[in-house]
């Protein structure tokens, strides 16, 4: 097809040149490891799943330590896998090989009409949802101090400026996001290696039936009084972590190929991805759950069931070193909201190219700061289930479409590919099926669900030949070769 038929975010696409790429621990590995160490992620490791909304309780009693640290370790391991080895690495692989963004790279999944949707502004105005997670929950923890919280003029004015900065570091590129990645994610990993020395003298103490015990609690939720369920079996801990996990990672693992596409070969890639997902959240939520085993096992807890980690800290330090450790806490939280920024002007810059960045990217900022400084944004864990729903199917999908075109991008998609869209809508509904009256709780692993049945549904519709036809690039946005390419065919998935 000519060049002048295909829309113009594909016909102005350029392959990002080799002279502009750079090793795995410059950009890659730092800036997703920022991601991981984000308190948002690991402070409530331990509880899996909150009994009441703020409690800190599990709502299992024991949470995912209920069957020891050796059981928890091994799905927080698992879990970690499955995001590098599912989520990210053919992303990653794509990216490198043609040196392209996600929202182009996924027209051969969802044709060059359905991409303009998917993965493209859908991935962008949901980072804008995660900016505004960011700027809600950093404005609470950087006002607290002070005595203010939400909703305070002064929690609206941090919260305004926060959601301002990211959205202004994303727009500058990967190689400004990176830097501010390089020492802030050391505040939070710095903090978790203090609580641990703090209450490791109480892991030889820790008993997983005492635990269950002391977190057999009871909270009034709206008048009613509700208690924690029976502790979870081995295998549903196991299964608890990997949905927390793979849920929260979702999105930034489809955000592999923009992470890709400044890699110099797939010894980046896989380098980077070990490094900065799937090392980086075994350090972090497995420091999280040591800390809440060792202030178990040492008794430096009350009587009230708390098990998020975060929640801890004036009982392990006290008050006011806690306090301190909050604040640090919501500094450090500012890498991921330029890693949020940095994937929606890109998802903007793609598919709107002849729209200013800064007028597009400015729009999504301003929706980020009403949806944090009304509290909208306060409802973090309801994102993480939509997420993990929206793009299990995505990664899936693009899987199956990598390994059917012979470990290599199959370039655009005329249209809408049915293949794509029919495994996505398939898949999410799946994936959402906590959502569903009727399917809560009985789909193992949702996000993980997902991906499942978009890869099978996307390599059988394709087999029967429900893919759109395959359009020809314009030789400006035709795949550049990576550097070193030799290294690359040990390297591949």
């Amino acid at each position: 097809m000519a060049n002048g038929k295909l829309p113009d975010y594909i016909a102005s696409a350029t392959p990002n040149p080799a002279a502009n790429r750079a090793p795995w621990y410059k950009n890659t590995a730092q800036t997703y490891a920022g991601i991981m160490l984000w308190f948002v992620f690991w402070f409530q490791v331990p509880v899996g799943s909150e009994l009441a909304k703020d409690s800190g309780i599990s709502k299992f009693a024991g949470g995912t330590l209920a069957q020891g640290l050796g059981v928890a370790f091994l799905g927080l391991i698992l879990a970690a896998l499955l995001c590098y080895f599912l989520t990210y690495l053919v992303p990653g692989l794509l990216g490198m090989k043609t040196g392209l963004p996600l929202y182009i790279v996924g027209t051969s999944v969802y044709g060059v009409l359905g991409g303009y949707i998917m993965p493209g502004l859908v991935m962008g105005l949901l980072q804008f949802g995660w900016l505004a997670v960011n700027a809600f929950f950093a404005g609470i923890l950087l006002c607290a101090p002070f005595g203010y919280g939400f909703p305070s003029v002064p929690h609206a004015i941090v919260a305004a400026v926060w959601a301002a900065l990211g959205a202004f570091m994303g727009l500058k590129g990967i190689k400004y996001v990176a830097r501010v990645a390089t020492f802030l994610p050391l505040l939070p990993l710095a903090i978790l290696v203090i609580l641990l020395v703090s209450t490791i003298g109480g892991l030889g103490s820790f008993d997983a039936d005492n635990l269950v015990e002391a977190t057999t609690v009871e909270v009034a939720v709206e008048g009613e009084t509700v208690k924690a369920a029976d502790p979870l079996t081995s295998w549903a801990v196991i299964v608890l972590l990997c949905t927390y996990v793979v849920g929260f990672f979702m999105t930034a693992g489809a955000a592999g190929t923009d992470f890709g596409m400044n890699n110099r070969n797939a010894k980046d890639v896989h380098l980077g991805g070990l490094a900065g997902i799937a090392l980086a959240t075994v350090v972090a939520g497995g420091l999280s759950l040591l800390i809440v085993a060792g202030a178990y096992g040492s008794g430096k807890v009350g009587a009230d069931g708390v098990m998020v980690t975060t929640g801890l800290m004036g009982n392990i330090m006290g008050k006011q070193t806690g306090d301190v450790f909050m604040y640090l806490l919501a500094i450090a939280a500012f890498p991921p909201a330029c890693f949020s920024s940095f994937i929606a002007a890109n998802s903007f810059k793609t598919v709107l190219p002849k729209v200013n960045p800064w007028i597009s990217v400015g729009a999504g900022t301003l929706l980020a700061i009403v949806l944090a400084v009304t509290g909208i944004a306060g409802d973090a864990i309801g994102m993480f289930k939509i997420i993990g729903a929206s793009f299990g199917p995505v990664c899936g999908a693009m899987m199956a479409d990598y390994l059917l075109a012979g470990r290599k991008w199959a370039g655009p998609r005329s249209g809408f590919n049915p293949a794509g869209w029919i495994s996505w809508i398939i898949g999410f509904a799946v994936g959402a099926a906590d959502f569903i009256p009727g399917l809560a709780g009985k789909v193992p692993c949702p996000p993980v669900a997902a991906f499942i049945v978009g890869f099978v549904l996307y390599v059988i519709l394709a087999k029967v030949g429900l893919q759109s036809k395959t359009l020809q690039m314009p030789a400006a946005a035709a795949p550049a070769p990576a550097v070193e390419p030799q290294a690359e065919a040990p390297q591949e998935a």
